[in-house]
């Protein structure tokens, strides 16, 4: 009974992805390389727990302070003083927060407490501060200029003498409180109570240039402003707690101080412009009373009668507001000659104006010059940050002269009104004698003399109280303090973790994406549409034929399978079926599976040959290990030979004959195309069943195209791990322009294990014992790093 051949259909997906599939290749790819990820975690792993170990903690140190509005307060001391503006501008939160990080003041807190040099010794792999621990402090006693960065070692001998080891690598031995001189100046080491815990041991002392650690302290602390309260908040890191809290707390200080230098400075000016007024007014004063002394006793004046007393109120009373008027002249005068004057270091006093504008731009003006010359102690003046001030400066200026202008017109206005009241009431008084009208001229100018005197006495005491005092606009809301630091041990370990595994995927991809090769059967199917009609696993025998090898079990029916699928697809019947073998490049294994597939054929009964048409580069000649005196297919395409002297038998099977290739001719592709070619293959049909070709690689040469007419099938090679995916283009254009007649690829050399997504079931085959799950794991086991 014949059975009837179906034609062969390959197997394939359709092109359709299966997510899971997907998932679970690519899962089982990393898996395999499992020695990389364990050692890879192993490494990172440790570098955390070495760093965990080594790790300093960092310490938060905080502080907060509250700024005070002096025009909100309501203290006895500023109630008294209301009359002074220097005590009714209120401070710009802003600029205190800039002045609190200034560089001067920074500058202070780094020479108070000598950070610019700092101790340490070493610990495992990391040096520890030693700040407050030192055994020994380090003292400038004749610096340089500028301090240059020096970093020296010493080893603590005993208590009165240390090792001091230079920079060409040799070590001195010194006492303590040696001076020694070097390019940092002469200086001295002085021990501590330290001392004796550190003998025996290194520490490293390191001097640093003081601008540069004044820089590193401003970025290192952080000002930040809430504007409802107003609270500024100080905070900064440092390993030391102590020495964080020690700069807060040197550095709230000296912003106290300097408040009140700024704020005591505007008091200064006013106090000096009264000094010198009272000066003016002593001597004024002391002549109009010799003038009244003299002229009593001259005239010898005891009694002013009651109509002359009349008189003398009225004149006094309108005098007494002429006097006020011209006190606000004068003041009204100062202000302008300071506005006018180029250098307005002292400000003027507003004493006695009523004008609320006036006072308001005076003390504007007063604190944008107080403003200006902050920046000036810190910023050249060429610097365009003094554009906006000196724009406000002179705009301020004109809005006062205008307001000056004004109010000095109606006080001369007013001035000549109550002069002119005057001279009528001198009239008016012409019947007084001319001694008693002498005298209360005289007593008039005393009396203003002593009343302005008393005014500005009084006022000069209040502006006293105000510069003596040391209270500070800036009060401590929380003194300096830290916490614990925070755990961070996790964070290492997590992130050692994650490493170690992103580490291998990482090199695992970039190696694949590297190395562009073909590794998978889906890969190959989706980029040429070509279908696939057999696997062939990588073979670990060193022997050329392995199919008839009960050893190589698994090749050995993966090429019976390729035998059934090659039957089925070419089910051609009568004559022989001629396969032709070619592939992109060489090394793909086109001769071995040629060889193999010619074996296998013929140990199913089917009577077998294979022509070595590679005739550059015969392979099968060695594979059978023919005889080389015998004529080849070159010499019988040249006709040197008969067709009876090429066929030799195989050697490995009855079945299966072999044609090698020859002598190498020198024109190879034009005896694949004669006439005798064609005629050598039509008689072989009639011969034997089967035909295959091994045929050179069809991108390099054109020999298999030459051939593919002449064939009824044709299988080309494509190898795992080795053909590289530029070469899928080439297959793909080779396919759809048919120049190979009914091509399929084997895909050959497969390592079928996890890494690729294969799974085989060792334990189907009868000689083959499946391997144990630790033997599974440490297969290949270079291979999986």
């Amino acid at each position: 009974m014949k059975y009837k051949q179906l034609p062969y259909t390959s197997f394939g997906d359709n092109n359709v992805e299966n997510p899971n599939k997907v998932v679970r290749e690519s899962l089982n790819k990393y898996l395999y390389h499992w020695p990389l990820f364990f050692l890879s975690i192993l490494i990172c792993v440790s570098a955390a727990i070495l760093y965990i170990k080594n790790d300093i903690p960092v310490y938060s140190i905080q502080a907060k302070l509250s700024i005070k509005d002096d025009q909100k307060s309501s203290s006895t001391a500023k109630a008294a003083l209301q009359e002074l503006d220097i005590l009714k501008s209120p401070k710009i939160i802003e600029n205190e927060v800039a002045i609190i990080k200034s560089r001067p003041l920074m500058e202070q807190v780094v020479n108070q407490l000598h950070l610019w040099v700092n101790y340490k010794t070493r610990i495992n792999y990391s040096y520890r501060d030693l700040y407050e621990e030192s055994p020994v402090q380090f003292e400038l006693l004749t610096p340089v200029k500028k301090i240059k960065t020096r970093t020296f070692d010493i080893t603590i001998k005993d208590a009165s003498n240390f090792i001091l080891k230079n920079e060409d690598g040799s070590s001195v031995s010194y006492a303590f409180n040696t001076p020694l001189k070097n390019e940092l100046g002469t200086w001295i080491l002085k021990p501590t109570a330290e001392i004796e815990k550190y003998i025996g041991k290194e520490v490293q002392i390191n001097i640093e240039k003081p601008e540069k650690v004044v820089t590193a302290y401003q970025q290192l602390i952080t000002v930040t402003l809430d504007k409802t309260a107003p609270i500024v908040g100080l905070q900064m890191s440092d390993e030391v707690p102590e020495r964080g809290l020690a700069i807060l707390n040197a550095l709230i200080s000296a912003y106290q101080v300097s408040n009140i230098k700024d704020k005591n400075k505007e008091t200064q000016s006013t106090l000096k412009f009264i000094d010198n007024r009272l000066a003016s007014l002593t001597g004024e004063l002391t002549d109009v009373e010799k003038d009244v002394e003299n002229y009593k006793s001259s005239i010898g004046l005891t009694d002013i009668s009651s109509q002359s007393q009349l008189y003398l109120d009225n004149v006094q009373t309108n005098e007494s507001k002429l006097n006020e008027v011209n006190i606000q002249l004068n003041v009204i005068n100062g202000i302008e000659r300071y506005v006018n004057s180029s250098n307005s270091s002292t400000a003027p006093a507003t004493l006695g104006i009523a004008d609320p504008g006036l006072v308001s731009l005076v003390e504007q003006l007063t604190r944008l010059q107080l403003q200006r010359n902050r920046l000036l102690a810190t910023t050249p003046e060429e610097n365009p940050i003094f554009a906006p001030i000196n724009s406000q400066i002179h705009s301020t200026k004109e809005a006062i002269k205008s307001k000056v202008d004004g109010i000095k017109s109606s006080y001369l206005t007013t001035r000549k009104q109550l002069q002119s009241f005057n001279s009528g009431i001198e009239s008016s008084i012409k019947h007084i004698p001319g001694q008693e009208r002498q005298y209360v001229s005289i007593k008039r100018q005393q009396g203003i003399k002593e009343n302005l005197y008393v005014y500005l006495l009084q006022k000069r005491e209040e502006v006293a109280l105000s510069y003596a005092s040391t209270l500070t606009d800036a009060r401590t809301v929380e003194e300096p303090y830290y916490d614990e630091p925070k755990s961070n041990k996790k964070y290492p370990i997590a992130l050692a973790l994650l490493g170690g595994l992103l580490l291998p995927i990482g090199l695992i991809a970039g190696r694949n994406t590297i190395k562009n090769v073909v590794l998978t059967k889906n890969e190959l199917e989706m980029a040429t549409g070509v279908p696939v009609i057999c696997e062939l696993s990588h073979s670990e025998s060193k022997a050329p034929i392995v199919v008839l090898n009960r050893a190589s079990y698994a090749i050995g029916e993966q090429m019976r399978a390729l035998r059934t699928n090659l039957l089925q697809v070419n089910n051609r019947k009568g004559k022989a079926k001629v396969t032709l073998f070619t592939s992109s490049i060489a090394g793909e294994g086109k001769s071995f599976v040629t060889s193999n597939i010619g074996a296998s054929l013929a140990a199913s009964g089917k009577k077998t040959i294979i022509l070595e048409l590679d005739l550059r580069k015969p392979k099968i000649t060695g594979i059978f290990n023919l005889d080389n005196e015998q004529p080849g297919l070159s010499d019988l395409l040249n006709g040197e030979a008969t067709k009876e002297e090429v066929i030799q038998p195989s050697g490995v099977h009855p079945n299966l004959f072999v044609m090698k290739s020859g002598p190498i001719p020198f024109n190879p592709s034009e005896l694949l195309e004669s006439t005798e070619m064609e005629v050598l293959l039509n008689e072989l049909r009639f011969e034997f069943d089967n035909i295959l070709i091994d045929s050179p690689p069809l991108r390099l040469v054109t020999d298999a195209l030459i051939l593919a007419p002449l064939c009824d099938i044709c299988l080309y090679m494509v190898r795992h791990n080795y053909t590289s995916k530029s070469e899928l283009d080439f297959i793909q254009e080779v396919y759809r322009a048919k120049k190979l007649p009914n091509m399929h690829l084997v895909f050959n050399g497969v390592h079928m294990d996890q890494r690729y997504g294969y799974s085989v079931d060792y334990g189907y085959f009868a000689d083959s014992d499946k391997p144990s799950i630790v033997s599974s794991l440490f297969k290949n086991f270079g291979t999986r790093f």
